[in-house]
């Protein structure tokens, strides 16, 4: 503990964010850039190294929070770097693109601001690559096992990395033209640039492990074909199949699933395209959906020039404090949170109709109307009770002439037959069963990820991948793992 009494003299402040006016006009993140380093020595000394640490316990991966708060309070990098790096593969991921729930379980989140978790992390993750302390960890010697992993998103990298660094000689599948998921395709370049993950796909690269892009295994390889020519197959490859909006006017032109509208303007970054075919410029945008898949789809239309953009969120408006007897500490708590889109839209009214920032809160969608040529043209939406359901008298019509659901998602896509040619067993709402030890139900296949938890955080998802690259390796090896496991399949954040 650098200053015992950090937490009483400093407060709270955040890795401010660089002016609206300045940041929509470009795709670069929302970060001012070097503002963070001069800030996060005193934000680390606010840690009060707690004989009890529950931000070990909220976050997946027990990262040794209190460790490498304490090292960088002290600004030793180096040895912070190893700190962070023993628990989380890439911690410049999670800096940047997890909500946090570890500061939701900082004990001195009871009485005050918590501490800067998330940005002394990614203060971390950065000053490793600058101090050459993220070199590659290729194996002392292969083990002559062989192992497939199906998916490049976060928990399907984790796994790679940690069992090519064990010794396995790994291969990565991925169904579209580059690595990377949805931390591709599907994180918008203001929340992450890509040059992030591009060197984190180098450095496994040249760890050893390999990479097989434009492969989607169950139509371009068959799934028993390749469990045939691996000694172990690790399915990561998320949760992809997306909720539907069953109301009238579904099938209108314009009415898009955010999944369908996110990757076009991410290709557009990556040079691909000149401009997206699904581009929000000059139009009225409504997203379906409250979360954060539909706050990137906000930032991204604010980005291309919508003419109004309106989030609609079936929930009704949080308040700004804890509900201490429906959310007690240390759960994560459903408040009122104001992210980078929302702040750009709030201050560029992109959203007149909206009850804060661009979100219209406690709103049901009811039907969509078209034009003559079939084309979107209006939204009607209604006011809901606290059970979800329409209340009379509150119907109100917004123009639409591009919607976009972001209604989350009920399990990985079955449409590949991936799932259907290895004979994987389902759970009921759709994911991939599993035993305690992460296997499915065929010899030799292993399910990690939101393919089999369901639609969770980025942080879960490394923390799946590393946990399942342990029992593979026990798989393979008919040992014990030197890996480790931070989480068992059944586990769950905590609630109430």
């Amino acid at each position: 503990m650098a200053d015992p009494k950090g937490f009483m003299t400093t407060p709270r402040e955040d890795w401010p964010r660089r002016p609206v006016g300045e940041r929509v006009r470009d795709w670069q993140e929302v970060h001012v850039p070097g503002a963070l380093l001069p800030i996060i020595g005193g934000q680390a000394d606010r840690c009060m190294d707690c004989g009890v640490p529950f931000c070990h316990e909220a976050c997946p991966l027990g990262n040794l929070i209190p460790d490498w708060n304490d090292l960088v309070a002290r600004e030793d990098w180096r040895r912070a770097s190893d700190r962070l790096h023993a628990t989380n593969n890439f911690p410049e991921f999670t800096g940047r693109l997890c909500p946090a729930p570890c500061e939701a379980g900082c004990v001195l989140a009871i009485n005050q601001p918590a501490v800067t978790i998330k940005n002394v992390e990614c203060a971390i993750a950065d000053r490793a690559w600058e101090e050459g302390c993220a070199a590659p960890h290729p194996p002392e010697r292969l083990s002559g096992r062989t192992v497939a992993v199906i998916g490049s998103g976060p928990a399907g990298l984790a796994a790679a990395q940690q069992l090519t660094r064990a010794g396995h000689t790994v291969a990565v599948y991925e169904r579209d033209d580059r690595i990377g998921g949805l931390l591709r395709y599907g994180i918008p370049e203001f929340k992450m640039e890509k040059r992030h993950l591009e060197r984190r796909i180098e450095q496994m690269r040249a760890e050893g492990t390999r990479f097989r892009p434009c492969t989607a295994v169950g139509r371009d390889i068959g799934a028993g074909e390749l469990r045939s020519g691996y000694d172990a197959v690790v399915i990561a490859t998320g949760a992809t199949a997306w909720r539907e909006l069953e109301v009238p006017g579904r099938d209108l032109a314009g009415v898009h699933q955010a999944m369908e509208y996110l990757p076009l303007a991410n290709r557009v970054r990556e040079g691909d395209l000149e401009a997206s075919p699904l581009s929000a410029a000059g139009k009225h945008v409504v997203i379906v959906g409250g979360g954060d898949t539909g706050a990137d789809c906000l930032g991204t239309a604010v980005r291309e020039g919508a003419a109004s953009v309106t989030q609609l969120d079936i929930y009704t408006q949080p308040g700004t404090a804890r509900d201490e007897e429906g959310e007690p500490w240390p759960t994560y708590p459903r408040v009122y949170r104001l992210s980078a889109a929302h702040e750009e839209a709030r201050d560029l009214r992109s959203a007149p109709a909206a009850d804060a920032d661009a979100r219209l809160f406690g709103a049901s969608t009811l039907r969509l109307t078209g034009d003559a040529d079939g084309h979107v043209r209006s939204l009607r939406l209604s006011g809901v009770d606290d059970r979800r359901r329409p209340l009379p008298g509150t119907g109100r019509t917004l123009p639409a002439d591009l919607v976009l659901l972001a209604l989350g998602f009920s399990g990985p896509d079955r449409a590949d037959g991936l799932a259907d040619q290895l004979g994987l067993e389902l759970e009921p709402r759709g994911t991939i069963a599993r035993d305690a030890g992460f296997a499915t139900n065929v010899p030799g296949v292993f399910a990690a990820g939101d393919a089999a938890r369901g639609q969770s955080l980025i942080v879960w998802a490394i923390a799946e991948g590393r946990a399942v690259a342990a029992a593979v390796d026990r798989h393979l090896t008919g040992g014990p793992s030197r890996l480790p496991a931070p989480i068992g399949p059944y586990d769950r954040p905590m609630t109430v």
